[in-house]
This record gives structure tokens, sequence and C-alpha cells, in this order.
């Protein structure tokens, strides 16, 4: 007899149904698994075959035949266990088949305990878009599986609990739906932070436009500082934004026990020694790398000449396309990537070229190298590119509190309403992902603006991509003041953001 149980399998972020078939045949006892698993899947006949027994089961002593369709994908990790075991009692007449509606996944424990796996919300979502009506889960990644709105989840405890339901002596009752709700940020706020104004009104228009940054000054000028205040006045995550970004930290086993959906923007912060590997992903079975942890949220690159210089150049193509591609001899996977890029870099390598007060000990030809770490090509992909001066004395010692992070935050998320009303039924998301197509049609200019935008272009030597980025700034702070036109006052702003395009 061949027994039939759905399972599901990953394919980067993306879930792929799995047909885990149990043949008992005469012979001598063997236990053979096929279809292009791993160690860890092979590894399953051990698990299964003790948590039968710890369970009250007789495990057939036949040859068994696990194949794992489709044979040409690769099969990983422990999660295979259940729906094997299930199977092969199935098989051995010891239980009923599960409906064929539904699918199983889950590690085993020797006592058979169902433990919790990684990657279940895609997996989950796989399972109800082919159609599937119910999903055994580990009780762990019951309320992840609950995403998916449509599917009955039910949470596996142990053996004992799927085989009561099965036989119909107990039901397990499903998990309630999940519902999504926007976290308030609990991070640093503006309102500690004294003086830049100029600094903070261009994180204003970088969280509202999810626009790249790059922040220039000298030590001790607050650069970090206000790069790590940034993740309070981000805009809210639409639940298409929040799946996107629950499916990457599944994947990874990121995801906080007890949130089992991502409620705010991420916000990555490696470290200067970080590979080109771990910025983009990879590994023997390629895994998300920090710009797809940081999809839809920020990526923030203190010191930013201190990267390796081919870290740095892994980043152009992702900001460009909004998902990178990752390739190993084990297969290809690919992971969204759409980011905001938050950069701090000081003007030199002592870090007080053009310090109002301080000397600069390098040299022109040292301060020359040190900026030549960072390429022409990087540098164009950023839309703003800010001064930090350092903070002033009276600015420190009247100590009056800066504007709130919540009061910036609101003015955002009014910025982002407006451009998901102006894009909806579109490709675009926000002003950063305009496409030259759109850009015709939303970023017009006036007489006045075309003027403007030709002097600048003419005397700072901009590029067309540089072109490009200019307008989307100049859209979004459109946006902040309400207004449905591209000013020459929005242009004027915009274009005082190109300081590195202007020393160039």
């Amino acid at each position: 007899m061949v027994a039939k149980v759905h399972s599901a399998g990953l394919s980067g972020i993306q879930g792929h149904l799995v047909i885990c078939e149990c043949d008992l045949s005469g012979g001598l006892p063997r236990f053979d698994i096929v279809g292009l698993p791993d160690a860890s899947v092979r590894e399953s006949q051990d698990r299964v075959r003790s948590a039968a027994k710890n369970c009250g089961f007789d495990f057939p002593a036949r040859r068994i035949t696990i194949n794992l369709a489709p044979g040409e994908l690769r099969k990983e990790g422990p999660i295979y266990d259940l729906p094997i075991l299930a199977g092969v009692l199935a098989a051995s007449d010891q239980l009923p088949l599960p409906p064929a509606d539904s699918c199983m996944l889950g590690e085993l424990s020797l006592e058979g305990d169902v433990r919790a796996a990684t990657g279940v919300l895609p997996m989950a979502l796989c399972a109800r878009d082919s159609g599937m009506k119910s999903m055994f889960v580990p009780a762990e990644n019951a309320d992840e599986a609950a995403i998916a709105e449509g599917l009955t989840v039910y949470p596996v405890r142990h053996v004992s609990e799927l085989a009561d339901h099965l036989c119909g002596r107990s039901l397990i009752k499903p998990a309630p739906p999940y519902r999504f709700e926007n976290d308030v940020p609990q991070t640093l706020d503006f309102a500690d932070v004294m003086g830049q104004e100029n600094v903070k009104r261009g994180l204003e228009i970088a969280a509202a436009g999810s626009h790249n940054v790059l922040l220039v000054g000298s030590p001790g000028s607050g650069k970090s500082m206000l790069a790590h205040r940034l993740p309070s006045i981000l805009p809210d995550m639409t639940r298409e934004e929040a799946l996107e970004v629950t499916k990457v930290y599944s994947v990874a086993g990121l995801l906080e026990k007890g949130r089992p959906m991502a409620s705010l923007r991420p916000f990555r912060s490696p470290h200067h020694t970080v590979s080109a590997a771990g910025l983009a992903g990879g590994g023997r079975m390629p895994r998300p790398g920090e710009i797809s942890l940081a999809h839809n949220g920020g990526l923030f690159l203190d010191e930013l000449p201190e990267y390796r210089t081919d870290a740095l150049e892994v980043l152009r193509q992702p900001l460009e396309d909004g998902c990178i591609t990752v390739s190993r001899v084990s297969g290809s996977c690919t992971y969204p990537s759409r980011f905001m890029l938050v950069c701090a870099m000081n003007p030199c390598k002592c870090g007080y070229y053009g310090h109002p007060t301080r000397p600069c000990t390098c040299t022109e030809q040292s301060v020359r190298a040190y900026r030549k770490r960072l390429s022409g090509p990087l540098l164009d992909r950023i839309d703003l590119h800010i001064d930090v001066a350092p903070v002033a004395f009276e600015s420190l010692r009247e100590r009056s509190p800066g504007e709130c992070s919540a009061d910036i935050r609101a003015r955002v998320n009014a910025a982002r309403d407006r451009q998901t009303r102006r894009y909806a039924g579109t490709e675009v998301t926000c002003n950063a992902t305009l496409t030259p197509a759109r850009m015709a049609q939303f970023c017009a200019l006036d007489e006045a603006g075309k003027l403007l935008m030709q002097r600048a272009f003419d005397a700072m030597g901009l590029t067309a991509r540089a072109y490009d980025r200019i307008l989307k700034v100049a859209r979004t702070i459109a946006d902040l003041d309400g207004q449905d036109s591209i000013g020459a006052q929005h242009l004027a702003e915009a274009i005082q953001f190109r300081s590195m395009d202007e020393k160039r």
C-alpha cells in the first residue's frame, strides 16, 4: 500500500508543495528516503522510528521507501519528520490518512514532541494558494501559519494529539486567525537631539519617500546618533509590506517569540567588517543577507569608507532592482531587497577636513584617496547627501527639547498616504520606486523648475541618474507640503541635498 501525505518545502522565500509517498513492501527491513534529501532529511528515519515506538505504535519491520516529490527539488531540514511518520502509520493501517486537502510539517523529538520549524509562513501561503484547506504545524508556529488567511491551522504539540485528531477521538482546536496591527516604535527620540535642524529635515524627507541618504560630518557631530533615531519616524507598514518582511525573517529564523508577524520596519546595522556574502546572502544553500533582512526598512552603514570595496559594490544592483539573486552550486534563490540605504562617513581619515575650529592633519592626496573608496556609481545612487556640522555650544547649553519623533512621524505617514493613493493600481509603492515612465506623469516641472534644473545640471555635472533622483526627492518634499505639483522651492531644496555632487 502506498500512503500519500502532503507537506511543503522552501526555495528561497517561496514555498512549494511536497508529496510524501510512503510504500511498505516485503523483504529485509530497510528504510530509504529518496527525492534529493539532504543529510537532515535522511536522518528522519531514526527520529521517526524512535518517536513511533515511544508513542506506543508498532514500527513496521518491512522495507519502507519514502519518496519526496517533486524529485528535482532539493529537500532540506527536519520538517518532513511528521508527514513521514503519518505516512508510515497510515500505510501500516495504524492511523487513518490525513485529509487529501491538508498538509503537515514539523520536526519530531525521540519522545514524539513536535518541534518548531523555520519558514512556516511562506509554506502556509503556498499551501493555501495550492488549494489546501488545512495545515498541521508545530504549536509554536501556529500563530505564524494563521497569518495565511483562509487556511485552517491545527497546532500539534505531540504525535499523540495528531493521532487522536485523525482517529476522531479528540479534535485539535484550530488556531485563531491572526489580526495585523502596526506597533509604535519604542526607540530613541528626536526630541533628545540639540540643533541639527537641517539634518532632521533631510531624514524626514528620506523617511517619507524611502530615499537613500548619506551623512557626512566630523567625529562627534551626531551622525550615528541621528541615524539610530531614524526608525522612530519611519512610516507604518501596510499588511502586504509586513507579509514580505515576515517571510524573509521566517526563512532566516529571526522572528521574535510571541510576535509572529513583523509590525515594525526593520533597521539593520551590520559592522564594517561584514563580507560581501554577509550583505548579499549566501552559504551552501543560499540564505538571506543583510540587504534582504532590511527589506521595506533601512540598512545603516556607519563609517562607510571602512567597508570592503567588494561589499559596497554588491549594493549597486539591488539598489536599482529591489531584489537580488544569489547563485551557488546547489541552486539559486531570489530575495527581495528594496531597502533605504542610510550611510555615515567622516570627510577624511582624521575626520576634521573643513572643520571650523579644528585643523585637519590629512594631506590633499590622502583626502582624495579616502573619498575614492566610494565609487561614483554608488554615490550616484544615494538621493540625499547631508553635511552634518558640529553642534554649536549655545544649542548644548540651552538644552531646549527638539521636535519629538511622534510629530515628525505623523507628517511622514501623511506624505506616505498621499503616495499610496496616488500610485494605487500601479507597480510603484513610494516615490523612491518611481519608474521613468511614471516620472513623466507624476514629476512634471513648470518653466521655473525646468530652468532651475538645467542650471543645476550644468553647474554640478549631474548624471541622468542624479537628475531622476533629484526629481524623486522634490516629489517627496512636495508631498510633505501637501502639494500636488512640484514647485521651484521643492526642487531647490532637493538640489541642495546633493552636496557630494557639488564637491566632485
